[in-house]
């Protein structure tokens, strides 16, 4: 596919919109990814903008990791779990992404934003409380340590919600942290901080895996995902900037009424090739 010197200016300007969410909620912004390559890029192959994102976002995690490493928010022993698992479910998700015609792919995929979009806005964002309480001041807080629980259940548990989290992640080609989070804190009672930073090796090793599946058919633009991420960078650190001044929770749920409306955009548009 000929990309034009304007798709990728476009595209570095996407990564920073992504990323600015990112930076400014904390979290769900990479799912305007795909419909920000799709209606504003300009890019209409779906298959084509899905493994193009998976790698974009798959690198992103992985940088991001590092710094959770340093503060200790990471559990290694629950992340490997989940993340072996989980890639099983990528790859199915990936194989049946693949032979999904792109319109009923998208279509899905808009009412999986519209879910997502209403979970944001009904549920309390257990991240934002900090940066509530003391305005202008973005000070993290750990949160109590839950006792560890241990046994065959709670192990099982862990896998079984690593293959969800990880079809999901592979068949839509989305990041899933907004998946991948709830699941860490239900399947490995750890502390929010924790799941935050561990779910980052899972959604970097999904999207890097979603991505050479899809590249082998042939389905991933890397230069158009390097601007991603590089936009994204630029985009993370102004919006991290900004969050410390607002009040996260009242920005989370604008940010999910845009989702919201995004999915139904996307409903409306890809309607016609389902139905």
């Amino acid at each position: 596919m000929d990309i034009t010197i304007l798709q990728y200016i476009f595209s570095v300007i996407s990564g920073v919109i992504v990323g600015f969410s990112l930076g400014l909620i904390g979290g769900g912004g990479s799912i305007l990814a795909i419909p920000l390559l799709i209606y504003f890029v300009g890019i209409r192959n779906p298959h084509l903008v899905i493994g193009t994102t998976a790698l974009a976002v798959g690198i992103n995690a992985l940088i991001n990791v590092y710094s959770h490493l340093r503060k200790k928010n990471v559990n290694l022993r629950t992340g490997a779990i989940f993340t072996v698992f989980g890639v099983i479910g990528v790859l199915i998700g990936t194989t049946l992404g693949l032979i999904t015609p792109g319109g009923k792919l998208l279509f899905l995929f808009s009412f999986l934003m519209m879910i997502i979009g209403a979970y944001m806005f009904v549920t309390k964002c257990r991240t934002c409380k900090n940066y509530d309480a003391i305005p202008g001041n973005a000070k993290n807080q750990d949160d109590p340590p839950d006792p560890p629980k241990k046994g065959f259940w709670q192990k099982t548990k862990l896998e079984i919600f690593g293959i969800l989290a990880g079809f999901a992640s592979g068949y839509f080609g989305i990041g899933g942290g907004f998946l991948i989070v709830p699941a860490l804190l239900y399947s490995a009672d750890i502390t929010m901080n924790l799941a935050v930073g561990t779910s980052l090796l899972s959604v970097g090793t999904f999207g890097l895996v979603t991505a050479l599946r899809y590249g082998i058919a042939g389905k991933v633009l890397v230069p158009i995902a390097l601007l991603y991420v590089l936009g994204g960078i630029f985009g993370g650190f102004a919006g991290a900037r900004l969050s410390s001044t607002m009040k996260r929770s009242t920005l989370r749920r604008f940010f999910s009424l845009i989702i919201i409306v995004v999915g139904i955009y996307m409903a409306i548009e890809s309607y016609a090739a389902v139905f």
